[in-house]
């Protein structure tokens, strides 16, 4: 028996595959229960965007981590529950300082509630997260803080940009290694440790796995850019249109782009123009060098990786590696 794919990565461990699919059913049913409130409009506010889906994929980090140890341990489920709602509240805050009117195919919470009752619903799932993160441990509760700590810094600094004289490359992957990677890192280090792995794997499948989630960022930005709305199945040019600069925008405004293309990247990309611009970008040797920026985050992922121990869980983490290079095109 294979577990359902999770992020389109099929496992091919049969063990593994049980373990993986008992796990993540295990964790949803957890998740759910755990948001439940006396209070009605506040469970379904709460369980608006778990029933919208997602592909849990920071569950699928503390899992996969967890079999370097005793992937039974009690602590690995509520653990990835916490991770999956820090991660949920997370969004519902983005939602509003985005202005989003979609998440996951759904009106977000914003947009069918208002914005007080998104901050609101993301301020519950964060404590709820935290009254299950007491029942783990003080140093489960210090990476927690620490991990959220990074997330709001780096929400602060993408908001702030670039000071003067900063690099605006590494301002940006800052961000990234900070918005994205930090809770990615901590699944890893969750499942590692609430699996009782050894130290050492646990620092490595917490670097491992925070490089996983800035080369994921940065296989968007390539994406938005590279694909067409059936490969993706979402609408190309998103960030231009919202005047967000991301790394193959970066890169080419840098390095000498032509005049018309700094002419419409100067702001948000006006709906007529879009086309346009993704064609000069896609021509643009800036989309070469932010795949060769990909390459060298998962490059990282895996020269950790290849030194776990061989179990089909590190045979998981290499594919996943494999998965992330192939989806950027």
């Amino acid at each position: 028996m294979s577990a359902p794919p999770v992020v389109d990565l099929p496992i091919e461990d049969e063990r593994l595959a049980q373990d993986v699919a008992t796990g993540l059913a295990a964790v949803e049913k957890l998740l759910r229960s755990s948001v439940e409130s006396e209070d009605a409009f506040v469970t379904e506010a709460s369980k608006h965007l778990i029933e919208a889906g997602g592909k849990r994929f920071r569950t699928l980090m503390v899992l996969l981590a967890a079999q370097f140890g005793d992937p039974s341990a009690p602590g690995v489920v509520p653990g990835a529950v916490v991770i999956e709602l820090t991660h949920l509240g997370s969004l519902y805050h983005d939602d509003v300082m985005d202005e989003a009117p979609v998440r996951r195919g759904s009106p977000s919470a914003n947009a069918r509630w208002d914005n007080t009752v998104a901050i609101l619903t993301g301020d519950y799932l964060f404590a709820q997260a935290s009254d299950i993160l007491a029942d783990l441990g003080p140093e489960l509760i210090r990476i927690q803080a620490q991990t959220f700590s990074r997330l709001v810094q780096g929400q602060i600094r993408e908001t702030i940009g670039p000071r003067e004289g900063d690099d605006p490359v590494a301002h940006y992957i800052s961000v990234l290694a900070d918005k994205t990677g930090s809770l990615i890192a901590a699944s890893g280090r969750f499942g590692a440790l609430l699996a009782g792995a050894p130290a050492e794997v646990e620092e490595r499948l917490s670097r491992a796995c925070e490089a996983i989630g800035v080369a994921w960022q940065l296989g968007d930005d390539l994406l938005d850019v590279a694909s067409t709305s059936t490969e993706s199945g979402k609408t190309p040019g998103t960030d231009l249109r919202e005047g967000v600069h991301t790394l193959p925008v970066l890169y080419a405004l840098a390095s000498g782009a032509p005049a018309r293309l700094v002419e419409l990247l100067s702001g948000p990309v006006a709906e007529e123009d879009v086309e346009e611009a993704l064609t000069l970008l896609r021509e643009h040797p800036a989309m070469a060098r932010a795949r060769e920026e990909l390459a060298a985050w998962i490059d990282r992922a895996r020269d950790d990786i290849s030194a776990l121990p061989d179990i089909p869980a590190k045979d998981a983490f290499m594919a996943l590696c494999d998965y992330v290079m192939e989806r950027s095109g």
